[in-house]
């Protein structure tokens, strides 16, 4: 088994001082993810750096309008990491340079970046009928370019009031998909399909502000309430033993229930087409229509476990599947293709919402064991005790 693990960074206090601790902490990761990306968009989108940062320039009013304390975050880690806060804006905001048609008004094309397959990932969430120890877990396979695998850390955010948040991201970017220490866990994936060309929030400012609710019921509200900038599937888990999804788009939402207590989902629409794009939809990522129902398999071998130690394994089992390889449920990068363009699965997460245990791999899950954080959710402040409803 593989024995690389994946960096644990902690930080505290006010948005500024997160901010440079983090950036500090990670300064050779978000200088490789820098190159990285500068690399990719010039060789995809033909686009220069600085080119980048000035499309990624558009979404720093509508965080600051919407978080400004998640703009203050960014300008620490900018600092901390001696970049400029357009650079960590940029790789906030990746996704959204990449679907952007409405740069005409700088002088560009507004179709230079032809769309491309949507951030893989396979997400899921198991409790009740189907969890056979009496746990609730969540987790994911995240899938993405191979190139930023050694810029993924695991990033504790202490920040009372809010709660405390455990997410695997990449370096630099203040959000993506983990748990927090209300018992709340969200796991994402892309969706793709182009919209209208209004501006909305970047997916990472979405996520961050969904896992620092306190609530099931706020955290779908921030996905209603807010207008991300593209389209993407959020999939949230409770301790409490509830999972709901839904697929946000800015032309709207649509939404799943587990079935008997399982619930997976992957890069296509599964809760319906949006209107928007149905005329022409043709799923961006296919192998997600192989990649869910065989993680659905895998994953009802659950209902037979006799303890978390069994559940961990057969959820490694189940998301090691090579079906279709190399764009499987376990995603390796594929040789057919130059190295620029290699996807695998960066991070496969497994957490335990009902004792806040919290598993990790460092890459493909079929060759390595999950490593065990030494956070647990449910330690220190931000921590939140479910309380029975008042009489």
């Amino acid at each position: 088994m593989a024995s690389r693990t994946l960096p644990l960074i902690e930080i505290s206090g006010t948005p500024g001082d997160r901010g440079r601790q983090y950036g500090e902490a990670v300064r050779p990761q978000l200088g490789a993810a820098l190159a990285y990306y500068e690399e990719a968009f010039g060789r995809s989108a033909g686009l220069t750096w600085d080119q980048v940062t000035a499309r990624a320039a558009r979404w720093q009013e509508p965080v600051r309008s919407y978080a400004p304390h998640l703009l203050e975050e960014m300008q620490g880690i900018a600092e901390g990491a001696g970049v400029g806060l357009l650079d960590v804006l940029a790789l906030n905001a990746r996704g959204e340079v990449i679907y952007d048609r409405s740069f005409a008004d700088m002088g560009e094309s507004a179709e230079v970046v032809e769309e491309e397959p949507a951030e893989g990932c396979t997400s899921f969430a198991v409790y009740g009928e189907a969890s056979g120890d009496g746990h609730v877990w969540a987790g994911q396979n995240w899938d993405w370019r191979a190139g930023v695998a050694d810029t993924v850390v695991m990033l504790r955010i202490v920040q009372p009031p809010a709660p405390t948040l455990i997410m695997q991201v990449e370096a630099g970017q203040v959000g993506r998909q983990g748990a927090n220490s209300a018992g709340i866990a969200l796991n994402a994936n892309g969706l793709g399909g182009r919209f209208n060309d209004a501006v909305g929030l970047p997916q990472t400012v979405v996520r961050r502000s969904v896992l620092d609710q306190h609530t099931i019921t706020d955290a779908l509200d921030v996905l209603c309430r807010t207008r991300a900038h593209i389209a993407s599937n959020a999939l949230l888990t409770c301790r409490e033993g509830f999972a709901v999804d839904l697929e946000t788009t800015p032309a709207g939402h649509g939404w799943l229930y587990p079935e008997d207590g399982l619930l997976v989902h992957g890069n296509h629409y599964q809760a319906g087409i949006p209107a928007a794009i149905a005329a022409d939809y043709r799923p961006l990522s296919s192998d997600s229509l192989v990649r869910v129902p065989r993680a659905q398999q895998g994953l009802r071998a659950l209902r037979s476990s006799t303890g978390p130690d069994e559940s961990r394994k057969l959820i490694k089992q189940a998301m090691s599947d090579h079906l279709g390889l190399p764009e499987s449920l376990c995603t390796h990068p594929d040789t057919r293709k130059p190295a620029l363009e290699h996807w695998t699965t960066l991070v496969s997460s497994c957490v335990d919402l009902t004792s806040g245990d919290y598993h990790v791999t460092a890459g493909t899950p079929c060759d390595r064991d999950y490593q065990h954080l030494p956070w647990n959710l449910y330690d220190g402040p931000g921590a939140d005790v479910p309380t029975d409803c008042p009489s």
